[in-house]
């Protein structure tokens, strides 16, 4: 019983010393997401490069809170961090394995092992965050097909040090864990009991360099925010909401790889000239009068949604009548079907009959056309 509860003591302590991303923000592990939103505003903001000039100790705390707030706000990283901590995020959600095993006593009282043996530098860059933005296209548009262009503000690798965050391009080895990346702590627990740890240095972040001449375009960060230019082309008959994917176009970092761009073609109330769209077929509402409903006799052409300046005609013979609400299917004058060789859906005109006023002027007239 005195060996188990021993036990769970050295596992306890031994989990205590690995750093921790919610003290980082100063929160504990129940926290909402508002409360990591507002702790990394605060934060960013006080220890902030441009509010610290030349601070080096505020540059490395800013660069932690970023590192922190990265995994605390993403749903799957954070579940991760809470059940395998720093290391399970390098592992892809796995719990850390070691070359031959783990040796818990080795790791407690001074062995060989550790964490880090025959991790470092596996498993290649981690993927980035994918990023979504929405566009709006006309019916008209989605009927011919159009070229897309757009900007947006995105992150960005730095230019002037190629992602190193250094002004020289030198990376100085780090003074606190020699160039290991690896700080070794040693508590006593007892007598002649030793308890050593492995974990990531908190002044390099594990690399075992450090840049002591920041950049002065990205402030040491690697990145920086720029406009970025796109294009692509809206194929005619594309699905509303169709999504156009830019591959490895999200935001960049040195130590990711990008994730995807996703951008969604939304349809536009404006521009459908009385058109309405419905999956391949178009609908359309057309008033006439009373007297065009019960004799007929008529004939009118109206604009439609291709680049021609084409018309659809609709009449009706002297004599025949039309019912309010009376629906007209005019075959192939829909949307173009995607991919499709020149196949199209169907045009559904609904006649709507406007009946004239009530006074009496209105009905003598009326009377008097038919």
């Amino acid at each position: 019983m005195k060996i188990n509860n021993f036990l769970s003591f050295l596992l306890f302590s031994f989990q205590l010393v690995a750093g921790d991303y919610y003290d980082t923000l100063g929160l504990s592990k129940d926290a909402s997401d508002r409360d990591i939103k507002k702790a990394y505003r605060n934060l960013s903001k006080k220890y902030h490069p441009d509010k610290n000039p030349g601070d080096e100790e505020a540059h490395h705390k800013f660069l932690e809170i970023g590192e922190a707030y990265d995994v605390l706000s993403d749903e799957e990283k954070r579940k991760i961090y809470d059940q395998y901590g720093e290391e399970g995020l390098k592992h892809g959600g796995a719990p850390p394995r070691q070359n031959g095993g783990f040796d818990f006593f080795d790791q407690m009282f001074g062995g060989g092992g550790g964490f880090n043996q025959g991790n470092r530098g596996g498993g290649g860059k981690q993927r980035g965050k994918d990023a979504h933005t929405e566009l709006t296209a006309t019916l008209k548009e989605f009927y011919n097909g159009v070229g897309k262009e757009f900007s947006l503000d995105m992150q960005n690798i730095c230019e002037d040090c190629k992602g190193s965050g250094s002004e020289d391009g030198i990376d100085h080895t780090c003074g606190v864990c020699g160039g290991s990346g690896i700080r070794l702590i040693k508590r006593q627990l007892g007598p002649g009991m030793f308890q050593q740890i492995q974990t990531h240095c908190d002044r390099c972040q594990g690399k075992g360099k450090v840049i002591e001449n920041l950049c002065h375009k990205c402030q040491g960060n690697g990145v920086v925010r720029k406009i970025r230019d796109y294009h692509f082309h809206l194929e005619p008959g594309s699905d509303r909401g169709h999504v156009e994917k830019f591959e490895q176009e999200s935001d960049q970092h040195p130590d990711i790889i990008p994730g995807d761009l996703h951008v969604a073609v939304k349809e536009s109330p404006d521009g459908n000239m009385g058109y309405r769209r419905k999956h391949n077929d178009l609908y359309r509402t057309e008033p006439i009068t009373l007297k065009e409903a019960l004799v007929g006799g008529w004939e009118r052409n109206i604009g439609f949604l291709d680049l021609d300046y084409n018309t659809i005609t609709l009449k009706r013979n002297s004599g025949e009548m039309i019912v309010d609400g009376e629906i007209e299917i005019i075959k192939g004058k829909g949307m173009p079907l995607k991919d499709g060789a020149d196949e199209f859906g169907d045009l559904y005109v609904e006649y709507k009959i406007i009946y004239p006023g009530g006074s009496a002027k209105a009905a003598k007239k009326l009377k008097d056309e038919l």
